[in-house]
């Protein structure tokens, strides 16, 4: 490394906006070192010494400060741009909000904000809202002086006086449980570590059930039993999950009369329950087949199922009964559609609400009288755009007519409604307040693109009103498509800064994600893999060709997974773009999957394959990953961040990537690279500091896309 040079050539940087001619970026040496794969391949990876689990080499820690130094000297020309564009995003915000209350046992919980402040407050009110307020937890004081706090998973207990909390203060998602008595506001000594977030009282007030993981791969692998009062060291082991490939979970049934612990892996999963009055014995709902995953509620004497055993692959409902212990029980409710992916469900007094997908779009079924019924009627919650999102809301309790839902499009913030299912009266409960944003100004469409096989992909578009599809504009197109999540066209706040500079937003359904259905998803997995990345370059190609964009404006903006979508495009058509967008990128696949003990990997092995036991997953891997295909070629204008703390995606991965890209990109267009040194995946917390963020890299892009300043 040269950082005393890098330094120097950086002050001689002056320009209004960033400079084409960059000073030298950093350097960073290259240690030989050969990755053996268990069949014998191996490849050579000159960066891998980056890699350090305790974050602590002075080496690396270097390189990784002058990246910043050198972002922070580039980006400087700027600065006016990126304050510009975070003034106008938060200047949006309703700083003194609050979320729709809900009821439960006989007390109404919100979550609101106070002006200025970055963090929530977690309140409640017994029998109305015109009762005191009771304070559970005031995040912004608990987060005082530190660099990054957040706050996952809390429960009240079921007597109303008790209240657990999981709080993480690294970013590295290892969350500490906390519990206070609401009554005397006393936080007990208790101190339980090394855990999920997740956990659940039982019905004596008194023991607390929580996940725990593994310290070194992060995995969700025990549940143990927590008694008030009792150090953590006491606590009694209630399950271990031996296969590593399995996700773990905990929660309650609808009901309340039952503690489930969930477990699931790509392609399989497995409940066990035991009564929230009596929980020491879990029974299994089901066992655990390959390639049969299900998950179940409680409510009204029996069990609803959704699983797609016997090839139902988008889903089916079955019923079984309380003492069910086999798949042999289960009964048929609502049958596979090929056609409808059933989603999700929840269950009610009177009725069933069915969240499903069909066409590219989410909708919402009502099934009137109990489950189980055959032929009973259906209705479906009315829309009122072509391109939406819409899905169950907060349901606390099973005994109303009123279904509460969420609606939302790429030009309508989010929306809260309940709607009488016996009436059929509809009521708004609220609208995200977004200042000085006028929905009517801004058209989204649904769009469907050829992919080069020739299967059609959804694509969601939004832009301002007077923009001509004459082929000139800028446009940012966005997707993830991993793991089957759907990117669905919900309304984006910092978005309204592109469009209303005349740019085009697209959100690119391609296969990978579930949007389709199951079938959209297996066709963008393990062996298929690349179709993910050709579709988005079919879906860019297809936009241009439209006239929704100038063919060298384009941006391109993925996370995570979708980072390595990034990673795969930049690689296949680095033409089509002018700039990448790339936040926490998997861009090293095979070496990461070949190691097991990185947190994670064992868990993905159905995702992406497995290269220790697959030669042909090896070579498929190898293939597209983005840090071995790295070439001698030209590449677009690339800002890609990290988080030294990220527990999904650990830092050194694009680190290595950066560093490779830099020894052989043929391009003068600037490459920046920032590591967040005090947070994780999900970046910074806090409401406000990740928009800063977020505005450092828009106004990255809008430099390097030549777009204008907004017409005032």
């Amino acid at each position: 490394m040269k950082p005393t040079l890098l330094l120097a050539a950086l002050m001689t940087l002056s320009s209004p906006t960033l400079a084409q001619d960059l000073p030298a970026p950093p350097d960073v040496a290259q240690r030989p070192h050969t990755v053996t794969a268990p069949h014998g391949a191996q490849r050579q990876d000159e960066y891998y010494w980056l890699r350090d689990d305790d974050r602590n080499d002075p080496a690396m820690l270097a390189y990784l400060n002058a990246e910043n130094a050198y972002v922070d000297a580039a980006m400087k020309p700027l600065k006016p741009l990126e304050d510009a564009l975070y003034e106008e995003i938060v200047g949006r915000i309703k700083q003194d909000d609050s979320s729709v209350p809900y009821r439960e046992r006989g007390w109404w919980y919100y979550t609101r904000f106070e002006t200025g402040q970055d963090y929530p407050i977690y309140a409640r009110r017994q029998g109305d809202m015109q009762a005191p307020e009771q304070v559970l937890l005031d995040v912004n004081q608990m987060a005082a002086g530190k660099d990054y706090f957040n706050v996952g998973d809390w429960e009240t207990s079921q007597d109303n006086h008790l209240l657990a909390w999981a709080e993480d203060d690294v970013g590295r998602r290892q969350y500490v449980i906390r519990i206070k008595n609401l009554d005397s506001g006393e936080v007990f000594d208790d101190r339980i570590t090394g855990t999920s977030g997740e956990m659940v009282w039982a019905d004596d007030n008194k023991t607390l059930f929580y996940v725990e993981n593994d310290p070194e791969t992060l995995l969700t692998v025990r549940v143990k039993k927590h008694v008030l009062g009792t150090p953590a060291s006491d606590d009694v082991l209630v399950y271990e999950e031996a296969d590593d490939s399995f996700y773990m979970g905990i929660g309650r049934t609808r009901d309340d009369q039952y503690i489930c612990i969930g477990v699931e892996s790509t392609v399989s999963s497995e409940m066990r329950c035991a009564p929230a009055a009596d929980p020491r014995e879990f029974t299994v709902l089901a066992p655990r087949e390959r390639d049969v995953e299900y998950d179940a509620d409680h409510h009204g004497g029996r069990w609803v199922i959704r699983t797609n055993a016997d090839g139902a692959e988008n889903f089916k409902l079955m019923t079984a009964p309380s003492d069910a212990t086999s798949r042999a029980q289960w009964r048929q409710w609502i049958g596979h559609d090929e056609d409808v992916f059933i989603d999700g469900f929840e269950l009610f007094d009177g009725f069933t609400a069915i969240g499903e997908r069909s066409g590219g779009l989410e909708r919402i079924r009502l099934l009137k009288g109990e489950p189980g019924i055959a032929d009973a009627p259906a209705e479906y919650v009315k829309v009122d755009e072509s391109a939406y999102s819409m899905g169950l809301s907060v349901n606390s309790e099973s005994d109303t007519d009123w279904l509460r839902y969420s609606y939302t499009s790429l030009t309508t913030p989010d929306t809260t409604y309940e709607l009488n299912t016996r009436t059929g009266e509809r009521r708004l409960l609220k609208q995200q307040p977004v200042i000085g944003y006028d929905p009517s100004q801004y058209t989204t469409e649904r769009l469907w693109a050829t992919a080069r096989d020739g299967v059609r992909v959804p694509v969601s578009v939004v832009y301002r009103k007077g923009f001509a599809k004459d082929g000139s504009a800028a446009l940012l197109q966005y997707a993830y498509g991993s793991y089957g999540y759907s990117m669905d066209p919900g309304f984006n706040l910092p978005v309204v800064s592109l469009l209303d500079r005349g740019m085009v937003y697209a959100i690119a359904h391609i296969r990978g994600g579930q949007e389709m259905g199951r079938k959209w998803y297996d066709a963008g997995k393990l062996l298929n893999k690349k179709n993910t990345f050709t579709d988005f370059i079919d879906v860019t190609r297809f936009l241009v060709d439209q006239g929704y964009a100038a063919p060298d404006r384009v941006a391109a903006y993925g996370g995570s997974a979708g980072g390595l979508l990034m990673g795969a495009i930049s690689n296949m058509a680095p033409e089509s773009y002018d700039v990448i967008l790339s936040q926490v990128p998997f861009v090293d696949v095979v070496t990461t999957m070949l190691d097991a003990s990185i947190p994670l990997t064992t868990n993905e092995y159905d995702e992406w394959g497995n290269p220790e036991t697959s030669v042909e997953s090896y070579e498929y891997m190898l293939s597209y990953s983005p840090y071995d295909n790295l070439d001698a070629q030209a590449y677009p204008a690339m800002f890609v961040g990290t988080g030294l703390w990220d527990s999904q995606v650990q830092y050194w991965e694009p680190a290595k990537y950066i560093a490779r890209l830099r020894d052989l990109n043929t391009s003068t267009e600037p490459v920046l690279f920032r590591t967040n040194m005090d947070a994780g995946h999900g970046g910074k917390s806090g409401r406000f500091r990740r928009y800063r963020e977020l505005a450092e890299m828009y106004a990255f892009m809008l430099d390097r896309l030549d777009v204008a300043e907004p017409a005032q």
